[in-house]
């Protein structure tokens, strides 16, 4: 390693061949630099008002079941943070109840109160949920024993329900044929050369097809697009081969116009999912995306029922379309009830976050009760109203006197507080993927877990201490 150094930075080759890259150097500094994150992760969090859990659990390549939990918390002056919290790796049996013994442990060591845990999001799975076992349902029984009057609010992850409204449109005639394709031409080495090749001869607008992978949210809807891109150079490839036999769809009309209706459908989709991963999303902004796309599905129907398809481009490039306008516009429908039934959880909590999102705009006398008064008093400030208007929502929340509005500031902490979505512990089941891969398939639980801290935090480790400390270590050796 230092002759790499030496290679990259020649002058600076000296300083290399005084530090040490052992092994077990190198573990240690991790391990060092995870223990500073996690005491100030410690620290930050004697500070919480609320605090919200992220929770989701994934098998590593060595078939271990790690749950990852991320903390998102909020203190008086409405700064939040938004912090991995702990990977627990789950031995045997991963019910309800051992996961509840493992979230139960982390709140104890950290010291959390369970009566400020505001939210739990998770990916709805039955170990989770259960009615009798799961953890939710330990989770709300612990918070009501401190705090009888606090409802915990569970959140099921929102781009998780993205994502499987998918399956109400039942195009699984038109995705099954297209993925075979793609396997068909990707999977084989040979193959999959010839094809690059060809799409360069051919003076092709892309020079390769996109796997699809059911982990990766977006992949679908990409993938569809490129091949429609190249259905005409794909269809000359399989006659070249001489396979074009095995793929009789490609020469189908009708086939052809619901895999146009798919493309358009699965691009607005994908334009959605966009807008709802990233980190540090509120859940307001997040709800908001998806009732609008529930009226533009309305909006969708209306027009292709109408022979109107201003929305969908691909599809208006297809002759079949008006004769299948109703069916595309009953599948519109459809996807309409089914985001309506699937974000019931986040309904449920649509006033509190409308009020929180948009005060000035409420009507006080719908609001409850311990609210009304501090409602009319906010509307009635004009310099609040300024402030409003300029401020991003949690430094406007921090600037209202604790003493005037003290229970619009807890429930703004509450909201803000939550998690609407596991993207988190997605973001970090990939960056596990990568480091606990085959070739590193004996890296530690433990290690694993500080390089995830490290791999994912926001704060910034006291590196000068750290340095002294890891030279007092090196002189006691």
């Amino acid at each position: 390693m230092v002759e790499t150094a030496g290679l990259l930075c020649p002058e600076s080759k000296g300083k290399f061949e005084i530090i040490s890259l052992s092994r077990r150097t190198v573990t240690r500094r991790v391990e060092l630099i995870d223990e500073d994150i996690a005491s100030k992760l410690n620290k930050t969090a004697e500070s919480f008002k609320f605090f919200s859990l992220a929770l989701d659990e994934s098998n590593d390549i060595k078939d271990t079941a790690q749950l990852l939990i991320f903390i998102r918390g909020i203190n008086d002056s409405f700064e939040i943070t938004e912090e991995f919290l702990t990977m627990e790796s789950l031995k045997g049996k991963t019910r309800g109840e051992d996961l509840y013994n493992q979230v139960s442990a982390v709140i104890e060591r950290m010291k959390l109160p369970w009566s400020k845990l505001a939210n739990v999001t998770t990916d709805r799975s039955p170990n989770l949920t259960g009615k009798n076992v799961g953890l939710l349902k330990r989770v709300q029984e612990k918070v009501k024993e401190e705090k009888p009057d606090q409802d915990v609010i569970f959140l099921h992850c929102i781009i998780h329900q993205e994502a499987l409204c998918k399956s109400i449109l039942q195009l699984n005639h038109v995705v099954n044929p297209v993925v075979k394709l793609v396997n068909f031409i990707r999977a084989r080495g040979l193959q999959h050369r010839q094809f690059i090749a060809f799409l360069e001869e051919t003076d092709a607008d892309h020079q390769d097809l996109l796997y699809h992978s059911r982990v990766r949210w977006l992949s679908l809807g990409k993938v569809f697009q490129r091949v429609w891109e190249l259905k005409e150079e794909i269809g000359a490839f399989l006659e070249l081969m001489g396979r074009s036999d095995e793929f009789p769809e490609l020469s189908d009309k009708n086939w052809l116009c619901d895999f146009a209706f798919a493309v358009d459908i699965f691009s607005h989709m994908n334009e959605l999912n966009m807008k709802l991963q990233g980190k540090d999303q509120f859940v307001h902004d997040m709800y908001t995306n998806v009732r609008a796309f529930k009226s533009k599905l309305t909006l969708f129907s209306r027009q292709i029922s109408n022979k109107s398809f201003a929305h969908f481009p691909t599809l208006a490039m297809q002759k079949e379309a008006i004769r299948n306008a109703k069916k595309y516009s009953k599948s519109l429908d459809d996807l309409h009830g089914e985001f309506c039934r699937r974000f019931s959880d986040f309904e449920k909590i649509e006033k509190s976050l409308q009020l929180v999102s948009c005060p000035l705009s409420q009507d006080p006398e719908t609001a409850p009760l311990e609210l009304e008064l501090e409602l009319i008093d906010l509307q009635s400030d004009s310099v609040l109203k300024e402030k409003f208007n300029s401020l991003k929502l949690n430094d406007f929340y921090a600037s209202l006197n604790e003493a005037t509005f003290p229970n619009l500031r807890r429930m703004a902490q509450k909201m803000l507080t939550l998690f609407g979505s596991t993207y988190v512990c997605e973001q970090t089941f990939s960056v596990m993927n990568i480091n606990k891969a085959r070739h590193r398939s004996k890296l530690t639980n433990q290690l694993l877990g500080s390089i995830l801290r490290i791999a994912t935090t926001k704060l910034t480790p006291d590196f000068d201490a750290l340095a002294k400390k890891g030279d007092q270590q090196h002189y006691s050796h």
